[in-house]
């Protein structure tokens, strides 16, 4: 296989110009590991967000949902550890005046020119670490005081565990079984950067899915296979993807065992979603500060029990970028370079663009009939700017794997030209067969170009 063209300023400049992310407060200079979506990379994460809850509720029948308060009671953190142990080591530096996590010194960059690593120059003068608690801490009510302090939510996860009574009561399932939500969550990370890859506010894809104790470790490989299995059927090169499993001293003060789904990005292997096998310790702890029980009662078999909790958490923003990463490519088109991107078409942010080959001769009118009809199907887009080369290639640039052209002929004979994103085939199609024509394509099975002819 030929190597990635792709570098993350080529993937940067691609999603500001065609509108997927967008610095956020830009006309004020920015603001820090901040980024706005715009219209594509709004349709295009709400994509991958909806194929995780496809994923998650219409093909399984053992999960529920969720959409819990990003702002809880403040107790919650008490006992879930994060107001004691939710911290990194942050050092700063006298010299140059900025701050750095002090177990990552080796992947940050100082403010000086030429840049070095903290601590390898002379010039380099660190403090002695301490602890930063990672929580955004606000208040509630309309002053400030005492007790009024409460903390934005910095994983989903405990929100569930909040409502496991309520959803033994409502829902009568029972273990196994999980409760899955997404949702934004807020850790102020020391250190950002890479795009979207790590921001202070972010979106998590979660599920907690609990089992019975005896049944953890099954339960926990089982996950891990089904998380790897999903971004491959989504169109992630195999070859792009590993499950590494977390040492010893890596596993939180909660994880029995702990694996991540990474990704090879352009800045090396980084992390997509933690999968890990939590035992019991958020039931059992909740239970302690708050005084109710939150245990299984199994009155077939006449026991009880704290179900044990195996954890899928993925990032959306992060795996968005992976399948941004993925789906670029390069190549040339009538002696000129193409810039394409080769999405899954299930994810694309468009599926379908209807062109008028000139705007005249009521090809416009009739394209926009077209248009209308097709837009009730799928996500569908209009667009009569510029040469039909160049539409072409902007709608490559956004990912729609499929383009209609309405030309001199479908005047005559009412067929359309359909264009294929990655092969460039053309083919000639009815009107009226085009809204089946493409259900069609986007039920069936999809592999990536990238990877080659299949074996």
């Amino acid at each position: 296989m030929p190597p990635d063209v792709v570098t993350m300023d080529k993937i940067v400049s691609l999603t500001k110009r065609r509108g997927f992310v967008f610095p956020s407060s830009e006309i004020y200079g920015g603001l820090g590991s901040s980024y706005d979506y715009g219209h594509y990379g709004v349709l295009l994460k709400n994509n991958v967000k909806d194929q995780w809850w496809r994923a998650m509720l219409q093909e399984r029948d053992d999960i529920v949902a969720l959409d819990s308060a990003i702002i809880q009671h403040p107790t919650t953190w008490k006992a879930s550890g994060h107001l004691e142990g939710f911290t990194d080591p942050l050092v700063d530096c006298r010299t140059c005046k900025l701050r750095f996590r002090a177990d990552k010194l080796e992947d940050s960059q100082c403010g000086r020119k030429p840049s070095k690593h903290p601590g390898e120059t002379p010039e380099c003068d660190l403090t002695e670490a301490r602890e930063f608690n990672l929580m955004f801490e606000t208040t509630i009510g309309p002053v400030k005081e005492e007790g009024s302090t409460v903390y934005l939510r910095p994983e989903t996860a405990q929100g569930i565990f909040l409502n496991f009574r309520n959803y033994l009561q409502f829902s009568r399932k029972k273990p196994p079984f999980g409760i899955a939500q997404i949702g934004k969550s807020f850790r102020n990370e020391i250190t950002t950067g890479n795009f979207i890859f790590r921001t202070r506010e972010f979106e998590q894809m979660e599920l907690e899915y609990f089992v019975p104790p005896e049944e953890a470790e099954q339960w926990f490989q089982t996950w891990l296979s089904a998380r790897m299995d999903w971004y491959t059927r989504l169109g992630i090169r195999a070859d792009h993807l590993r499950l590494r499993a977390h040492d010893a001293e890596e596993l939180s003060h909660y994880s029995s065992a702990t694996s991540d789904v990474e990704y090879l990005f352009p800045i090396g292997w980084s992390e997509l979603e933690g999968i890990a096998y939590r035992g019991d310790f958020d039931l059992t702890q909740h239970s302690r500060y708050s005084g109710q029980k939150l245990e299984y009662v199994d009155s077939v078999a006449g026991r009880r029990y704290v179900p044990h909790v195996i954890e899928p958490s993925a990032g959306v923003d992060r795996t968005m970028l992976a399948f941004l990463v993925d789906a670029y490519d390069e190549d040339e088109l009538e002696d000129e370079k193409r810039t394409v991107l080769r999405l899954h078409p299930s994810i694309a942010p468009i599926k379908v663009a209807v062109l008028p080959l000139v705007r005249k001769d009521g090809q416009p009118e009739l394209a926009s009939g077209v248009y209308r009809e097709l837009r009730e199907l799928v996500q569908a887009e209009y667009d009569e700017g510029g040469t039909i080369g160049r539409r072409y290639r902007r709608q490559d640039e956004i990912g729609t794997p499929w383009a209609v052209t309405i030309d001199h002929q479908t005047l005559e004979d009412r067929t359309v030209t359909l264009r294929d994103r990655d092969s460039i085939a053309q083919d000639r199609i009815a009107i009226d067969a085009l809204g089946e024509e493409i259900e069609r394509r986007l039920r069936a099975p999809w592999r990536s170009p990238k990877l080659g002819a299949s074996p």
